[in-house]
């Protein structure tokens, strides 16, 4: 982020599904209690009261049109009562909402839905041709809606580049800590993640976390100190003797304890590490020699050895660079 506040928001439909909105809207609170350069705003279609669908009331919504977005903003669209998604009258009126939604998205605000969220993303036309997801109750009539949308089931969530959407309630604050480290980095939606003791939940063909998120879902805070630890020092070669010194544990008792929270090993886990940053670096154009140095390994074909062990993860490109 370039130190801009970036707007995030949230629109509240009728008969808004409270923990689709919540969820998402108490990740980005956190994120500003800890000075994060956003600012949350709840809109409205219409009305600046309405009644969720189970039945706690709105009041002093802000109306959406008032805002005009750009490229460091974001729009969530959490979903709904079902009988609005079987009222094509409902969706119909939406034409107003999908008119300003896709202006702000040409001005490069990224949107996301939640759940049932996708339909009224999809009135928009943004989902034509593009990868998405909703509740899987509501797929197959979706699918017959919304012909030229490309959706995925059995997704927690879809990356579609700056439109997003995600299949329910969970996978709403999975999507938002996604965000949130597209936009502030890993180590700070480590922070908020643990914060909220909620971690992220993926399968294999969701988009994938950086190695940093993705072995933190468990809540031993030593084995968390040393896992910044190592981030932080990869150049520098940490080993298990100092590492332990730091968080004052033996070596034997930090070695077991990392095992168990995370189920793999340290050695692993910095070789994890050391890939996925060389992979970045690769990507960015630096020299091979370069690369292996600030993934502190001792030479190139140290790290071409590396390479070749996970060529399965990584993109072909990545290896006919190094």
């Amino acid at each position: 982020m370039n130190g801009e506040v970036s707007r995030v928001l949230f629109l509240v439909p009728p008969q808004v599904h409270l923990l689709d909105l919540s969820g998402a809207a108490h990740i980005f609170y956190e994120a500003i209690a800890r000075e994060a350069p956003f600012s949350s705003h709840f809109v409205t279609l219409a009305s600046p009261q309405l009644v969720s669908s189970s039945g706690l009331q709105f009041a002093q919504l802000e109306r959406y049109s008032d805002f005009h977005l750009s490229k460091e903003d974001l729009v969530f669209i959490p979903g709904l009562g079902s009988e609005l998604l079987l009222n094509p009258s409902f969706l119909e009126s939406l034409s107003p909402f999908s008119a300003w939604l896709r202006k702000q998205h040409n001005q490069g605000a990224w949107v996301s839905s939640v759940c049932t969220g996708a339909y009224i993303l999809a009135e928009s036309g943004l989902l034509d041709y593009r990868a998405c997801t909703t509740h899987w109750r509501f797929a197959e009539r979706f699918q017959q809606r919304y012909p030229r949308a490309q959706l995925q089931k059995n997704r927690l969530f879809v990356d579609a580049g700056t439109v997003f959407s995600s299949a329910g309630v969970a996978s709403g604050i999975d999507l938002a800590l996604y965000l949130l480290e597209k936009k502030m980095g890993s180590p700070f939606a480590s922070r908020i993640a643990r914060e909220v003791v909620i971690f992220l939940r993926r399968s294999e063909s969701d988009p994938q976390l950086s190695v940093f998120l993705q072995y933190r879902n468990h809540l031993d805070d030593t084995v968390h100190q040393v896992q910044d630890l190592i981030a932080q020092s990869l150049a520098d070669k940490p080993n298990i003797e100092s590492l332990a010194e730091a968080v004052h544990v033996s070596p034997r008792t930090l070695t077991r304890n990392f095992k168990k929270a995370t189920l793999i090993t340290i050695g692993e886990y910095t070789d994890k590490l050391r890939v996925e940053r060389a992979a970045k670096l690769l990507g960015e154009g630096h020299k091979v020699a370069s690369a292996a140095a600030a993934c502190g390994l001792k030479s190139e074909n140290q790290l071409r050895s590396l390479l070749r062990k996970y060529r399965g993860v990584l993109p072909q490109e990545v290896h006919q660079m190094a």
